[in-house]
C-alpha cells in the first residue's frame, strides 16, 4: 500500500535479523513481541546515518502518499525523528499474534517513525545491543525537543481510536485484515 499510494520511488527493506547478524548479535528477549521491537532501531545505523528514513511497523496499511512526509521533515530540519505522539492506554490485553499487550508511557510512538539519520548517530548496533527496550521505545537516548510531531492521521489505532475520515494510514496492532483470524 505504501508503493501503490506513493508519488515518488520507495525502496522498502524488510528488518530480518538472520541477515544483520555479521554486525548485530542481540537475540530477541521474552518482552519483544516481534523480532524487530528492537532493531527497528538500526535503521539510521543501517542508512549510513545518512538522509531520511521511515520505520514502519508491518501491521499498516497506507492510504496517504508518503511524499507528505517529505514536506513535513524539510520545514523543521533539525529533527532527530518525527513520530505520531499518541497518548493512551491499550483496550486489549493481547495484541499483534497474541502477543502480551504492555503499557508504557509513549506507546507506539516507535511503530511509525521518520528518522533524521544524521542525529541518530548514538543508535549504533553495538548501543543497540545493550540498551533496555523500554530506553529506546520512549526515545530517551535523544532530548525531547528533538522529536518532531506528525499529525495522527499517519498513525491511527484500529481498535483503540476513531478511524478519521482522511487517515493517511491505518495501524492494525492487535492484527491486520491480511491475517486470516483478522479480516
Amino acid at each position: 500500500s505504501i508503493i501503490k499510494n506513493s508519488s515518488i520511488p520507495v525502496e522498502i527493506i524488510p528488518i530480518y535479523l538472520k541477515n544483520l547478524r555479521k554486525f548485530y548479535k542481540r537475540k530477541k528477549r521474552i518482552l519483544d513481541s516481534t523480532e524487530f521491537s528492537i532493531s527497528r532501531f538500526l535503521v539510521p545505523y543501517l542508512s549510513g546515518f545518512k538522509g531520511i528514513s521511515l520505520f514502519v511497523d508491518c501491521d499498516f496499511v497506507f492510504k496517504g502518499d508518503i511524499a507528505d512526509l517529505l514536506k513535513i521533515v524539510k520545514s523543521d530540519p533539525k529533527r532527530a525523528l518525527w513520530c505520531v505522539k499518541h497518548n493512551y492506554i491499550p483496550k486489549e490485553k493481547r495484541k499483534f499474534l497474541g502477543e502480551k499487550q504492555l503499557v508504557y508511557n509513549r506507546k507506539n510512538w516507535s511503530s511509525f517513525v521518520i528518522y533524521n539519520n544524521k542525529y541518530c548517530k548514538k543508535l549504533t548496533p553495538t548501543f543497540i545491543e545493550k540498551a533496555n527496550g523500554l530506553y529506546l521505545h520512549q526515545f530517551r537516548w535523544t532530548k525531547d525537543h528533538l522529536i518532531g510531531s506528525l499529525p495522527k492521521e499517519w498513525n491511527v489505532l484500529v481498535g483503540e481510536q476513531k478511524i478519521p475520515k482522511n487517515f493517511k494510514s491505518l495501524h492494525y496492532t492487535v492484527g491486520g485484515p491480511y491475517f486470516k483470524k483478522y479480516r
